[in-house]
């Protein structure tokens, strides 16, 4: 057998074991797509006004009207739960979890205003429903250059711009911010369900990224490919 036949042949044998095992489900079918676009553009800083003389004083005149009073201020609330993202491919799938972050939910009138943060990379789990010894090799390869790259990018974070009432899939609201991961900012937006009770304020989203969108463009094995969209899942609460 000659040595260019030899790759040809390793893939239809590895195109003949998938066909025999069956493909898996892929998870990211099952849940909405976030909408993901480049940042937009800082707006441009406004021109200095040109020096204007003093004029002169002018004896203090009480407002007629009384000034507006301010916003409320929102309360920010710390948050605790779990944060996992679900990878699959070919064969199977790996569920992620990041065990160390800390984030905040802000209430303004009692309603959710923003949300925020703040994962450290470097705190994932492989495997994280049916841990193992193996899962040691797996976490590290996570860690390294062709994942999250830890070491250059140890923190991902998400900082809310807008949060909206009604979402798809029967979501509460709807929540547009703004995604750091493996040093890639995007603006995402993506559905999530809030729900408030006397004691406590609680939000779960569960939706899909494309990870190359992040730089994520490992492919995996020939004959057992990475898909391209990730399952992110936040279930979180606040004590108030």
């Amino acid at each position: 057998m000659s040595f260019a036949t030899r790759p040809l042949l390793a893939s239809a044998l590895a195109v003949s074991l998938v066909a025999a095992v069956g493909c898996a489900k892929d998870p990211a079918k099952d849940v909405p797509a976030a909408t993901v676009a480049e940042p937009a553009p800082a707006a441009a800083p406004a021109p200095e006004a040109a020096p204007v003389a003093p004029a002169a004083a002018e004896p203090a005149v009480a407002p007629a009207v009384a000034a507006p009073a301010a916003a409320p201020a929102g309360d920010a609330k710390t948050l605790t739960g779990t944060i996992r993202a679900t990878g699959s491919k070919v064969t199977g799938n790996h569920v992620l979890e990041f065990k160390t972050w800390k984030g905040s939910i802000t209430l303004t009138n009692g309603d959710a205003s923003a949300l925020e943060f703040e994962v450290e990379t470097a705190s994932v789990i492989g495997d994280a429903d049916k841990p193992t010894p193996g899962n040691e090799k797996l976490e590290g390869h996570l860690k390294s250059p062709d994942f999250f790259d830890v070491a250059q990018f140890p923190k991902a974070s998400f900082k809310s711009t807008s949060i909206s009432a009604g979402g798809e899939g029967g979501a509460t609201h709807t929540i547009a911010g703004k995604l750091t991961l493996r040093g890639v900012e995007k603006d995402v937006t993506f559905p999530v369900t809030v729900a408030k009770s006397a004691t406590e304020v609680t939000g779960k989203a569960k939706f899909s990224i494309n990870r190359k969108d992040f730089g994520i463009v490992y492919a995996g094995m020939a004959d057992n490919l990475i898909r391209d969209d990730v399952v992110l899942e936040i279930d979180v609460k606040a004590a108030l």
